[in-house]
């Protein structure tokens, strides 16, 4: 990976600038992104648009990254498409994300979308989807993640983050009132939840939350099934880009009604009892995650933790500790960036450890403690292949580095 948008760019225009045949929204931020960008998504299909989503990185199957009308896109298609991305991309020596991007913007193209909400991948200013012009632009929060990449401190994160914003363009965020002003100084007509537009939230336990939005563009009420503050904040800025849209109240509505996402606290039957699946992977992520499930009422559960070797994983398993009443640490078996488990078992001391090889071997000594509710985090590659296993569906089975 290098940094830079010249060869993305180059690689578009052989597609022959195809970004242009729809308006993009740009979703970016530390945490979130994803959540938000499938509930902006679900209202924008509610509401009569043709809507492309696309979202990394995937769980399970590769074509969950390209969505369309909320339904995924079959592997003949994109393959078919990657076959005509890919002598450009070879041309260009563009690497893996841009060549996913510029495969995004093709099928969103053929599919005739009208609007694509586009998941940024890493940072902001110098990520492949900032290529394309958006007509607005979300940036959830900032928190600190990717710092070899983006930088150790959140003013030189958020200075990132803030390169999707665009001078004169609608754009909102629910980042700390600190960086707004990092974040207002880019010239985009930004409207920020806490300021410009004002939420109150009533947690309804499993059933998510109902909302009460006030903005400049009126005022709101909704209900989303995503769990704890987090998630219905996120919900919440979904809603706000889309009155920004100018999306009828209605389409806004249903479409956070029906937003689901897998893996972020995703709850799964097994084995008799539950497993919470959860893609937290940095320490506000994790900080957040406890919060909801004490919002929830769950005390100490068992805890399956596997992470990527270059997050925070002494921050990650701090948040976590109080919140395991045992530790079953293993890795993603297809998942070169994973951290040794056995190196792990230092970060939650005091707490009984079981150390296993693969996702398989840590759901067998899952399988063997008598709890309700279970827990799996620390990253989505490794939810990746636990999901599959706890639905006996298939694993798509390749290496995977991104």
């Amino acid at each position: 990976m290098t940094p830079g948008l010249g060869r993305v760019q180059a690689l578009l225009g052989r597609l022959g600038s195809l970004e242009r045949q729809f308006q993009t929204v740009l979703v970016g931020g530390t945490n979130g992104k994803g959540s938000t960008a499938a509930t902006l998504a679900a209202m924008l299909n509610t509401g009569g648009q043709r809507t492309g989503l696309f979202t990394s990185p995937h769980l399970t199957r590769f074509t969950e990254r390209f969505v369309v009308d909320g339904q995924e896109l079959c592997e003949p298609t994109v393959a078919a498409a990657l076959a005509r991305v890919r002598p450009a991309a070879e041309t260009e020596e563009a690497s893996f994300f841009e060549i996913v991007t510029a495969l995004g913007v093709l099928l969103f193209a053929e599919a005739g979308v009208e609007m694509a909400v586009m998941e940024v991948g890493l940072g902001g200013r110098l990520d492949a989807t900032n290529a394309l012009s958006p007509v607005l632009s979300v940036i959830t929060n900032v928190a600190l993640d990717h710092t070899a990449v983006l930088g150790g401190s959140l003013t030189a994160i958020a200075t990132e983050k803030a390169g999707i914003l665009r001078a004169g363009q609608p754009a909102v965020t629910g980042v700390a009132s600190d960086l707004l002003p990092l974040l207002r100084a880019q010239g985009a007509d930004l409207w920020a939840l806490g300021q410009e537009a004002r939420l109150q939230t009533e947690l309804r336990g499993w059933a998510g939350a109902a909302l009460e939005l006030d903005s400049p563009a009126g005022a709101l009420a909704l209900h989303t099934p995503l769990l704890g503050e987090h998630g219905a904040r996120n919900a919440a800025l979904a809603a706000l880009a889309a009155k920004r849209l100018g999306l009828p109240a209605e389409a806004i509505q249903r479409g956070a009604a029906q937003t689901r996402w897998p893996g972020r606290m995703e709850v799964l039957p097994w084995a008799g009892g539950r497993v919470m699946l959860d893609g937290a992977h940095n320490p506000d992520g994790a900080q957040a995650l406890v919060q909801a499930l004490g919002a929830l009422g769950v005390g100490p559960l068992p805890l399956v933790f596997g992470a990527a070797e270059d997050k925070d994983l002494t921050g990650v398993a701090e948040a976590l500790r109080p919140l395991a009443s045992q530790v079953i640490l293993t890795r993603a078996a297809l998942s070169p960036r994973a951290a040794d488990p056995e190196r792990l078992r230092r970060l939650f001391p005091g707490v009984p450890v079981t150390v296993t090889r693969s996702p398989a071997e840590a759901l067998e000594a899952l399988r063997g403690l008598t709890a309700d509710l279970a827990l799996v985090c620390g990253s989505l590659y490794l939810l990746g292949e636990v999901r599959p296993l706890l639905l006996n569906e298939a694993s798509e089975g390749h290496e995977r580095w991104q």
